[in-house]
């Protein structure tokens, strides 16, 4: 009797571990993302826009999804139309890096001129990421200004002109 209750409890325990695995293998098939909405991404990239031009710059400003995928792009009226596809690669920098496109020139010296031969990916300055409620959502681009370090400023104050929508974010 006590091997007949030992191979029922053995093939018990085997169903249910069996059912386990294949719930969490089921349950990981969908998945629950965060990502910028395109109201949201269109606020950066015209305050980003807008804070270059009271400095004299015409810029072109590309928000990114976490994806890379652009949400919204906003060139300036006499920004040179190359600007939009830099501000792109700035922002996809950021993606792929995980930090500012800045830190990440910095600190990847040894393989930036390899990276900037990757389609769709510059390593220079002025992209960052955009995070909402403990969540990377995207990253902004900002090219056109003389200078990474001056398109960054107006990359970092156009997240600051919406800090409190992406401290908030719930959905």
């Amino acid at each position: 009797m006590n091997a007949h209750k030992s191979i029922i409890l053995t093939t018990f325990f085997t169903c249910f571990s069996l059912q386990l695995f294949l719930t969490s293998a089921i349950a990981s098939d969908v998945l629950s993302v965060k990502n910028i909405g395109m109201e949201l991404a269109r606020d950066i990239a015209s305050k980003a826009v807008m804070v270059c031009r009271k400095q004299g710059y015409q810029v072109s400003a590309v928000v990114v999804d976490r994806n890379g995928n652009i949400r919204a792009a906003l060139r300036d009226d006499l920004a040179s139309r190359f600007t939009l596809q830099i501000a792109e690669e700035k922002a996809n920098a950021a993606i792929l890096s995980g930090i500012s496109s800045g830190e990440f020139r910095k600190s990847r010296g040894d393989i930036r001129p390899e990276l900037n031969h990757i389609d769709g990916l510059i390593i220079l300055e002025g992209g960052l990421l955009i995070s909402a409620g403990g969540y990377r959502i995207g990253a902004v681009g900002v090219s056109g200004a003389p200078g990474g370090d001056k398109d960054e400023i107006c990359a970092r104050k156009a997240l600051e002109n919406v800090e409190e929508r992406l401290e908030f974010a719930t959905e």
